[in-house]
């Protein structure tokens, strides 16, 4: 990859919190050694409670760059707290040049828009071997139990869940990265509720398990592949097609736009690409010299913001769309 093309940094993106200080310590010199002196940047979750000490690890190993999330939007599921590791980086003997009233005061903000919100704040998670035989990201799972509680099935959650490492192995371990963790779990849920394992099946998992998303990583259990070749749709050739060239076409339909343009428009159909060039950039600037009555005014008409507060020095500018059902209001 290095040497097809320029690249200015790597960045290794642990989005399943799979990652490990044993394992850490092997795959970042690994890596530096092909690098060529390219800087190298972490990015995990604290999914096991070991993304903070994967962390120190890598710094210790020449990691120039480390994704963290401010107090009280860290983790949990997301990235490890900012104040955290600035704390346990400086114990070391690292410079993470990061101010830290700054850090304290975005993190002030958010503990109280959390407050006023009703959303709950991060916090550490214990380690959870189970989590190394699911792989379901974070992100993911805080929402498919959101889901589940909607339904009235959170209790069912523990078991969807002993069913997705079932599928997993079924299907010959594919990656749980988006789209396979989706789709995984929809199956799992089907089979957990439905009260039949692979009654119902999604086309995605029919067309996985045939090879049609790429090359398996592992063959597919027999008895599992006749399942859902038996309950998939009909629809779904049972041996791949080789998809033809795509580019050649692209560029004779839209001589005139670039390689870019032509990947939107093969990934998207009907009138949206056109859409998007037709409205430009999205606007999100406003002069920096409107009064305050302009300014609000303006607010009037972006239903999308709910809240916004303007600070200088003493003065002090809150907006806060719903005034009456909050109590709150335009106050300075």
């Amino acid at each position: 990859l290095i040497e097809r093309g320029p690249v200015d940094a790597i960045m290794l993106k642990d989005s399943g919190a799979l990652l490990t200080p044993d394992r850490i310590r092997t795959i970042v010199p690994a890596l530096k050694a092909v690098m060529g002196g390219r800087p190298l940047e972490l990015h995990s979750h604290c999914n096991t409670g070991l993304a903070p000490l994967v962390y120190l690890e890598a710094a210790k190993l020449g990691v120039e760059q480390l994704h963290t999330s401010i107090a009280p939007l860290a983790s949990g599921p997301a990235q490890p707290a900012t104040q955290l590791m600035m704390r346990n980086l400086a114990a070391v003997g690292f410079d993470t040049r990061l101010d830290p009233a700054k850090v304290n005061f975005v993190s002030g903000y958010l503990e109280d828009l959390a407050a006023r919100e009703g959303f709950p704040a991060g916090a550490a998670m214990d380690y959870d071997a189970f989590h190394y035989q699911h792989q379901m990201p974070g992100g993911m799972l805080t929402h498919w139990r959101y889901q589940l509680a909607s339904s009235g099935l959170e209790h069912r959650f523990d078991e969807i869940l002993r069913e997705v490492v079932r599928i997993r192995e079924e299907l010959g371990w594919p990656i749980m990265v988006t789209p396979f963790s989706q789709i995984i779990a929809v199956q799992a849920m089907l089979n957990v509720v439905g009260g039949e394992r692979y009654r119902a099946v999604p086309d995605e998992v029919k067309m996985y398990a045939l090879g049609h998303f790429g090359k398996l990583l592992a063959p597919v259990d027999a008895e599992a592949l006749d399942r859902i070749v038996e309950n998939g749709s009909a629809g779904i050739p049972l041996e791949p097609q080789a998809l033809p060239p795509a580019l050649p076409g692209l560029r004779a339909t839209y001589p005139d736009a670039d390689d870019d343009e032509r990947l939107l428009r093969y990934m998207f159909a009907g009138n949206e690409v056109d859409n998007m060039i037709a409205a430009g950039p999205l606007k999100v600037s406003a002069p920096a010299g409107s009064p305050v009555a302009r300014l609000i005014e303006a607010l009037a008409t972006r239903p999308e913001v709910h809240y916004l507060e303007v600070r200088k020095k003493d003065a002090r500018v809150v907006y806060a769309r719903g005034a009456r059902e909050h109590g709150d209001g335009v106050r300075a």
